[in-house]
């Protein structure tokens, strides 16, 4: 057979000098973009604008729910029954309900005295609540300060349990499903879980408790967040954007007309036989929360959310913790959908109109799409439109529809509207650890099921600035908080921002160059809290 010549696969001016190379990748481009880059792109475009609409049309159906809820829905005292918990003097204390208070902890030397004290300090008669520390704390140092806390506020008559375990199985779920198996607990009716940043008000169970001793359908009563350190720093402040869109909108609509909402893993009271029925906590996802949440829907039961029943709580202020937390509550959900999606279809005593709500709208627009179109539409096939002029980007879908979505976004939390552009921008760059964590899960990759605990500060860094600090190694810092992907697409993002510059007409080059500087600034750590040596 004959030899098939170098010239007959390349045209001879491939075949250049090393002076040539510019040229060279020049022709390449020419020659593979019309069959190939192109139709690729586009494709990428119509797939990037079906989600966008589908994200739209889910945050403009919520958006008109939840004014129509606020106008003519009535309060969830009047929706339910519910009366106050009243001292009884021929019966004395046996009119309340025994009350288990759970507090999961993990190596919570800054904030293990402010959770344990606030539920020491719940109005709940003493003979009638059992406070139960779980402790998995790796540091002794640490396991000895706990339970010398608990001991103190035992010694002060508050039925107060420390419990340790041998290991760590199964993380939080594994702890709370091991602390509902203790004999002492077999008598409560009801458990309230407050992660160890937590400080409910001191009448938050005799606001709660009511709904479900009046109200036997009713298996999960949800706090609203607050957050003591919104104010902290910038990075909080988004934070308290995307999480206050969270519970003024997405709990409140799914609480008002599905009775259903995902569990927020802590500021709400269980009922302990929805627990049991819906087959307790499950360490199979990084979100037990949800899992068990979903499952005690698909029993019957129903959720009610209370946004005037607010907790206090921190939001992590350094950029590696809420990266880590992210990453959980990202992975999570898309893997919990992947296993639980056929149970949810062949479910019998939901009806249709519930469960395409919990497919749909709940795990596939919330949990996957919004995530991906955020990251690919204008981290990926935005950017490199402007180097392809023959796919054009519609105008409502690059600005009036993603203006209006933000818009709705940004109800929560009117007093940050100033922040608004900066959210976005921020937003993008998130969507991309977001996106990498969703595939994760759904994939059940190798993190699928990786559990970081998220770093509280508490007053540790108030603390620390009234001491005498030293200079920190600059090598250290520089290492920790280098994020090589965030660089990276701030370099792809730069030249498609200097080709549109020179070569475009679109004017998009000024959202690409401030999209750069956010990544540079991900890339190299500077976001949040930077805690001192």
């Amino acid at each position: 057979m004959t030899e098939v010549s170098t010239n007959a696969l390349f045209p001879e001016t491939f075949q250049g000098t090393a002076a040539d190379i510019a040229g060279q990748i020049g022709l390449m481009w020419e020659l593979i973009k019309a069959p190939l880059i192109v139709p690729l792109l586009r494709a990428a475009v119509y797939i990037c604008l079906a989600m966008e609409l589908m994200l739209f049309i889910e945050r403009l159906y919520m958006g008109i729910v939840i004014v129509l809820v606020k106008l003519f829905m009535k309060k969830p005292d009047k929706r339910y029954k519910w009366e106050p918990m009243r001292d009884d003097l021929e019966i004395g204390n046996e009119g309340f309900p025994m009350v288990l208070v759970q507090i999961p902890m993990f190596n919570e030397k800054e904030v293990y005295k402010i959770s344990i004290g606030a539920a020491c300090n719940l109005s709940w008669p003493s003979d009638r609540l059992i406070i139960q520390v779980l402790d998995d704390s790796t540091d002794h140092l640490i396991k000895d300060l706990v339970e010398k806390e608990c001991l103190r506020w035992a010694n002060k008559g508050i039925n107060i349990r420390y419990q340790i375990r041998e290991n760590r199985g199964g993380y939080k779920a594994g702890a709370l499903k091991e602390g509902l198996k203790r004999d002492y607990v077999k008598d409560c009716e009801y458990v309230v879980i407050f992660d160890a940043d937590f400080r409910p008000e001191p009448d938050f169970l005799r606001r709660a408790i009511p709904f479900l001793v009046h109200n036997s359908e009713i298996a999960l009563v949800q706090g609203r967040w607050r957050f003591v350190n919104a104010n902290e720093c910038l990075l909080t402040r988004m934070q308290e954007m995307s999480l206050d869109y969270h519970f003024t909108v997405e709990q409140e609509v799914g609480s008002s007309t599905h009775a259903f909402f995902g569990f927020n893993g802590t500021g709400g009271v269980w009922r302990i036989a929805a627990i049991n029925e819906a087959g307790g906590w499950k360490d199979r996802t990084t979100v037990e929360d949800m899992d068990l949440a979903v499952r005690a829907s698909l029993k019957g039961w129903k959720f009610l959310y209370l946004g005037d029943l607010q907790v206090k709580s921190e939001l992590p202020s350094t950029f590696k913790a809420f990266r880590f937390q992210q990453h959980r509550w990202s992975c999570g959900p898309a893997n919990l959908f992947r296993k639980m999606v056929m149970e949810i279809v062949r479910n019998k005593r939901v009806n249709i109109w519930k469960k395409f709500y919990v497919i749909y709208s709940f795990f596939f627009v919330r949990k996957i799409i919004a995530h991906m179109v955020t990251f690919f539409f204008f981290c990926v096939v935005l950017p490199l439109s402007l180097l392809v002029p023959e796919v054009e980007i519609p105008t409502w879908g690059a600005i009036y529809i993603p203006c209006i979505i933000t818009t709705l976004n940004s109800v929560g939390t009117p007093r940050s509207i100033h922040l608004l552009f900066y959210w976005i921008l921020f937003e993008n760059v998130m969507a991309f650890q977001r996106t990498k964590a969703t595939f994760i899960g759904l994939l059940e990759a190798k993190r699928a099921n990786e559990w970081v605990v998220t770093e509280k500060l508490g007053d540790a860094l108030k603390n620390k600035e009234k001491t005498k600090q030293t200079k920190k190694p600059r090598g250290s810092l520089f290492g920790d908080r280098i994020l090589p992907q965030e660089l990276g697409f701030a370099v792809f993002l730069f030249f498609c921002g200097c080709y549109d510059v020179l070569y475009g007409k679109s004017q998009y080059f000024l959202y690409i160059f401030l999209q750069v500087i956010t990544f540079t600034i991900a890339g190299f750590g500077y976001i949040g809290t930077i805690v001192p040596s």
